[in-house]
């Protein structure tokens, strides 16, 4: 009974998280537990590293960031020092090692005041760690972008993808002073947003005002746990690449978001060394499960190849920190005076 109800929390968690004054009263109404054993539970979770962090995700475009996805060919004994140049970077949030001659996969996102820029980011970190060839995968078109891990497993299943309508917004001080403070790690306690509001010299009402508004806008995309893919019982992770028929990738997509083991699925370029332009992200408990979820959406969509690039090692996986000072400072110590 506690796992199931566990395995209930932590998807709430991920997807639907109050934002009121004691959100976890609100998680414990709706489960029928005491708000002390919501508490308990998420505070084990969080113990045992199955709870990596719980706060707002941020679009990073919408704060006025250029990202893009990144794919290092490295020689295999200079994985390890290309490792720490990358993870050096502060906009580097994902780092791992996959399974293909392009080893090296990496996300980047670079700010607006960059003197740099991301294709000159790029190619600079690319000189410091030696690659032998590199891919710069900007999104073309996203169809989904959603690290909700299912605890209650039931991966196969479908789920609608709905395109949000959002409002203009022009960000004020108030604004920017809120992501602040909203990326960090919340507390599980009665009240994890009474330090944030006092900080900010808000009420309740204007704090969760402000935060509607980033949420009614996209800047913020929504505020939940991220859970660490292995310890939650999805080791079996690998990002599946396909090629598919520019005229019908728009459709194809959308079918491909539409599973529910599907985190982020996007349409990336396509190179004379690079022919698959549809990325899927597919999380799983096994091999087995893994290969029967490929399966059921190769099943279901149109393509002319594909091809399964697992995840053989994490070197770093974290959130931006956005306006922070590191940024400057990582360009100053490369910039060529």
């Amino acid at each position: 009974m506690r796992e199931t109800i566990k395995n209930q929390i932590l998807l709430e968690m991920q997807h639907n998280f109050p934002l009121v004054e004691k959100p976890f009263e609100v998680i414990s109404q709706k489960f029928g537990i005491a708000e002390s054993e919501v508490l308990e539970i998420l505070q084990e979770e969080k113990n045992n590293g199955i709870i990596r962090q719980t706060s707002a995700i941020f679009d990073t475009k919408k704060l006025g960031y250029s990202s893009s996805l990144v794919a290092f060919c490295l020689d295999e004994d200079k994985i390890l020092e290309a490792v720490k140049i990358i993870n050096s970077h502060p906009g580097i949030s994902h780092n791992y090692l996959r399974s293909h001659r392009f080893n090296l996969w990496f996300t980047i996102a670079i700010p607006p005041n960059s003197i740099f820029g991301l294709e000159n980011t790029v190619k600079l970190i690319a000189k410091l760690t030696g690659a032998n060839n590199f891919l710069i995968l900007p999104t073309l078109k996203m169809f989904k972008i959603s690290v909700k891990l299912d605890t209650t497993k039931q991966l196969s299943h479908k789920e609608e993808v709905v395109k949000k309508i959002y409002k203009d917004i022009v960000l004020s001080n108030e604004h920017l002073r809120t992501i602040e403070l909203l990326q960090q790690d919340i507390k599980f306690i009665n009240a994890p947003f009474l330090e944030m509001k006092d900080k900010l010299g808000l009420t309740y009402e204007r704090f969760f005002e402000l935060i509607n508004e980033l949420k009614e806008s996209g800047v913020m995309r929504r505020f939940a746990s991220i859970l660490n893919h292995k310890k939650a019982g999805f080791s079996s992770n690998a990002m599946v690449v396909w090629e598919v028929d520019g005229d019908k990738a728009e459709v194809i997509g959308q079918i491909a978001a539409g599973f529910s083991a599907v985190s982020h699925c996007y349409l990336r370029p396509v190179f004379q060394n690079w022919h698959y332009n549809l990325f899927t992200m597919i999380h799983a408990s096994s091999p087995e499960e893994l290969e029967n979820i490929i399966n059921l959406i190769a099943s279901e969509i149109e393509f002319k190849s594909n091809m399964i690039l697992h995840s053989l090692q994490e070197f770093k996986k974290v959130r931006i920190i956005y306006f922070s000072n590191e940024f400057t400072e990582w360009e100053k110590k490369y910039a060529i005076s």
